[in-house]
């Protein structure tokens, strides 16, 4: 049973502990800004966007900034460990709620990701399949109707992926990053292919990832990335109301070249690349859906010092269901040019499938 939604009480152990924690305010969670591209090195950035947390509201006011050389996107300065923890907090209870939760939850489409499984068909019936960043395994979970003789694995850095476990979507549960070593030696050469999905944006060192992904592939698998495309024309237009630039929880994100690039650097075959087919249609909608939660009445979370009176939670459902009908028609006008973005500079993410040949 999903948790219920979140409601005040006199006393209050969820809030009382928040103010304990924020009572020496946001800065402590950030690190130093740093003045070098983290992919390339170059000295040359430019700030792309200021942004809150547009999705829990909690507070603080992130940065994202572009290399001028490369085109790298990256947090700056980016959330330490504790930063991460906090901002990253109570994200994944239950199923998605609200205008700007129901636009995400089209992202964990059980036939999107059997589709995707599909895809795979073509280099033979893996062994072994690891699944990073699984969360609860949705995706191990389609992919197994595609691959019924397949051994689903997931690693993920949060508890979720042990309820996946006992749930039956996955065989074996990890938890952490192949960023680390003794996880990416634990699991060496034990899999036909891993898969990412939206993954690289959230960890904090996309090259250590793409290194432990390599260890724990044997020789001839099979990586599968699928990444936002921080290159797309809806990123230029709608700023930080595109929903993959996802701060304060996004840390990076990479073109496609670049990914490309340092796969081959590292000894791979890059046999797919693919914009069109990872083009999710649902920029409009969720840009609309981010500003109507961002401006109407505040809902309450455990975060806030105050909670809102009787009648600010009256309007903010009445405001709601009116305005309602305005994701809707976005959502029919993301959906409408859907197949030409796919074949233009809007598609919205990208996907490779590279060898590990050595």
């Amino acid at each position: 049973m999903p948790p219920l939604p979140y409601a005040p009480h006199v006393y209050d152990p969820r809030r009382i502990a928040y103010a304990a924690e924020l009572a020496h305010g946001v800065d402590r969670f950030h690190e130093p800004r740093r003045d070098d591209c983290p992919w390339c090195g170059s000295g040359r950035l430019r700030t792309r966007l200021r942004a809150p947390d547009l999705l829990q509201h909690k507070p603080g006011t992130f940065v994202v900034d572009q290399c001028r050389d490369c085109r790298h996107a990256f947090q700056n300065p980016r959330l330490t460990v504790e930063g991460l923890a906090f901002y990253h907090r109570d994200f994944d209870e239950g199923e998605p709620e609200g205008l700007a939760e129901r636009v995400l939850a089209a992202r964990r489409s059980h036939r999107r990701h059997r589709a995707v499984a599909h895809l795979m068909r073509n280099v033979g019936e893996p062994e072994s399949w690891l699944d990073v960043g699984t969360g609860h395994a949705h995706f191990p979970q389609a992919a197994q109707e595609v691959f019924p003789y397949t051994s689903f694995d997931g690693l993920d850095p949060t508890p979720r992926v042990e309820q996946a476990r006992a749930a039956g979507r996955i065989e074996e549960a990890h938890i952490g990053h192949l960023a680390d070593p003794r996880i990416a030696d634990r699991l060496r050469g034990r899999y036909d292919v891993v898969s990412m999905f939206h993954h690289l944006a959230h960890a904090p060192d996309p090259r250590a990832e793409l290194r432990g992904a390599l260890t724990v592939l044997r020789p001839g698998g099979h990586l599968l990335i699928e990444a936002p495309d921080p290159r797309c024309v809806s990123a230029l237009l709608l700023g930080k109301w595109w929903l993959p630039y996802g701060q304060p929880r996004h840390l990076h994100l990479m073109p496609l070249r670049n990914l490309r690039a340092e796969l081959e650097s590292r000894g791979c075959t890059i046999l797919v690349t693919d914009r069109r087919t990872p083009h999710t249609p649902n920029d409009l909608s969720a840009a609309v859906a981010l500003a109507l939660t961002h401006v109407l009445p505040a809902a309450d979370a455990p975060w806030r010092k105050v909670p809102p009176t009787d009648l600010k939670r009256l309007l903010r459902a009445v405001l709601a269901a009116a305005t309602s009908p305005l994701v809707a028609a976005a959502a029919v006008a993301d959906h409408a040019p859907a197949p030409l973005f796919r074949r233009a500079p809007f598609s919205n993410a990208y996907r490779i499938v590279a060898r590990r040949d050595s």
